[in-house]
């Protein structure tokens, strides 16, 4: 897919999610935000930048660590998201910009910290993103990330082959590749961070019935976009066809899938 044309699945499809996601979602991320929080180290006074932020779960919890005299900025490409953090956040600053870029937006060698939290997979440019990233932090500063692991560990992950049958461009095409093997080390030692550290956590997903397993992955998540413009029809298929993927998972009541985060940490020199 055009790097171009991604960035705007992207912000028009989080803009469409914005609204259900944390309700959706808070508690099955909870491991991967608890786990970038702790190989962050936060200390009281620090300048933290929180990237792909969403509603700001991750920046409100960092702006709790380094207190009032610290500092915690969050940013993300849906306009959505971030009047979505806004209004649920004291004492936090929001901003829309694109993650390749947030270095020409926001000071350089500016931050102590720079978070991103399960935002890395939705870039076009994890990378370029990277040494964006990197560039905003001051000499001696960390980067802490997540992402999802690999595919075969995460149980949700049929959503995207049954949402692009129905498409004419793939949703998330390179989504799970920082999660697989060493990928994710890789691109922080590329984007020359030092010390570089990686850990693998494996989770439960758990929903309470159907209704909220469909609503997670098709309303609350990154195929929203597309979902939106199903006809009633093809809303009904795809969600009888991702639930029959979950029946391995089933249990009386609801479901609990299998997932994986991969964490990485790294400092600038």
């Amino acid at each position: 897919m055009d790097s171009r044309l991604q960035l705007r699945v992207q912000r028009y499809g989080w803009d469409r999610a914005s609204t259900r996601y944390e309700a959706l979602w808070h508690e099955a991320l909870a491991p991967a935000t608890h786990g970038v929080l702790r190989l962050a180290r936060l200390q009281p006074g620090e300048r933290v930048l929180d990237v792909a932020c969403g509603s700001g779960v991750l920046t409100r919890a960092a702006l709790a660590a380094v207190g009032p005299q610290g500092e915690a900025v969050g940013c993300d490409v849906s306009e959505g998201m971030v009047a979505v953090a806004q209004a649920t956040s004291i004492g936090c600053r929001f901003l829309r910009t694109d993650a390749q870029v947030v270095d020409e937006v926001l000071p350089p060698d500016h931050f102590d910290v720079v978070l991103c939290g399960l935002g890395l997979m939705y870039m076009p440019d994890p990378e370029a993103s990277l040494a964006a990233m990197v560039r905003c932090l001051r000499p001696g500063g960390r980067l802490v990330v997540s992402v999802w692991g690999e595919r075969s560990a995460c149980g949700w992950s049929g959503v995207f082959p049954i949402v692009d049958a129905r498409v004419q461009s793939e949703v998330c095409p390179m989504f799970f590749r920082l999660g697989g093997g060493d990928t994710l080390r890789t691109a922080l030692a590329g984007a020359g961070l030092l010390q570089v550290h990686t850990e693998r956590i494996a989770t439960t997903i758990d929903y309470a019935d159907a209704t909220t397993a469909c609503d997670a992955a098709f309303e609350g998540g990154p195929v929203a976009l597309a979902y939106g413009r199903f006809d009633t029809p093809t809303r009904e298929a795809v969600r009888t066809e991702y639930l029959d993927s979950l029946q391995r998972w089933a249990r009386e009541d609801g479901f609990a899938l299998p997932g994986e985060f991969v964490l990485g940490r790294g400092g600038r020199a």
